[in-house]
């Protein structure tokens, strides 16, 4: 009979079972060999990645480390470094210049998001409507970043002399009073803003046209036949179309605003009456003026825990824009 010829269920599960643990135990004896060519195959990878690795721990990871040790000994490359708890801490939230720097850098950073945040966002829009001489504009717009920063530091101290500067002859010109720019306390601040805005604000302008370019033409035309005026245009498809963009570009002007000090250092020295008194300039007074390098430690650890924070926004932001969020 047809089921006297087939095998005993039994069987066929003993023979299925014996076969599994086979299955099984190869795989096992397989797993380092095949572990061993994955790593050999990785290798040349890793041996690639061996000098930059080596160049970020040495550069970037022990300095930081470094920093954290000294911000707690007593460090003027004089005398032997002593362990000093947290006094360095103590001693600079004392020093009344430290409130006065950190408020000159919120200040610097709040001048510079009201002004230099869409300055650039508005010559990329303009830009980017352009028909003809669309690259000439780029590149007059990025000249300014190309400068060197001592080009730059000659040229605004020319444009805000006070005797022969090119703004207070403007204002003679139309009959207006003219002002120590660089020397009056309520001017200075706003002036080295105006500095860091020309001179960087070519690059973001680049980033936003590049974004710009992006939004897809049939977005545009869909809104032209549904009427929608170029105000519309720009609130309903442009703005959200690189808001990714947009919050990246906030978070990093954030990072970098507050760590200022090319202006006020080369410009103002933190002057007058500390205006411009800056936390990086302060930093800087502390390690080579007052060689107090734990001081200077401390007050860069504390930079440092501040930026970390807008530092992990960024990499939220960039996470969610890398998902297509």
């Amino acid at each position: 009979m047809g089921l006297s010829s087939s095998a005993p269920p039994s069987s066929l599960s003993q023979g299925s079972l014996t076969r599994g643990h086979v299955n099984v135990v190869s795989r096992r004896r397989n797993a380092p060999e095949r572990l061993k060519q994955g790593l050999r195959r990785s290798l040349s990878g890793y041996l690639f990645l061996l000098p930059a690795l080596l160049v970020f721990v040495l550069f970037v990871w022990y300095p930081v480390v470094l920093g954290f040790a000294i911000s707690f000994q007593s460090v003027d490359l004089i005398n032997p470094s002593t362990w000093v708890g947290f006094s360095n801490y103590h001693q600079v939230f004392l020093d009344p210049l430290f409130q006065i720097a950190w408020r000159n850098t919120l200040a610097f950073t709040g001048y510079a998001l009201l002004f230099g945040y869409f300055i650039p966002i508005l010559f990329a829009l303009f830009v980017n409507e352009m028909r003809n001489g669309r690259g000439y504009f780029r590149l007059a717009f990025y000249v300014p970043v190309m400068l060197p920063p001592i080009v730059t530091v000659f040229l605004w101290r020319w444009i805000y002399n006070p005797d022969s500067g090119l703004l207070n002859a403007l204002f003679s010109l139309l009959h207006l009073p003219t002002r120590l720019w660089l020397e009056t306390p309520g001017t200075a601040l706003p002036a080295l803003m105006v500095i860091a805005t020309w001179s960087n604000a070519g690059s973001a302008m680049l980033i936003y046209l590049a974004a710009l370019q992006g939004v897809p033409p049939s977005l545009y035309e869909a809104a032209e036949i549904d009427g929608a005026s170029i105000l519309r245009r720009l609130w309903h498809v442009t703005l959200p179309n690189i808001r990714p963009i947009l919050l990246l570009m906030l978070v990093l002007q954030i990072i970098g605003t507050m760590q200022v000090f090319i202006e006020p250092f080369t410009i103002t020295n933190g002057g007058p009456q500390n205006a411009t008194m800056s936390i990086l300039l302060l930093i800087y007074n502390y390690a080579f003026q007052q060689a107090d390098f734990g001081g200077a430690s401390a007050i860069g650890v504390l930079l440092f825990l501040v930026l970390a924070v807008f530092a992990l926004i960024y990499m939220r932001l960039t996470s969610r824009l890398m998902q297509g969020d």
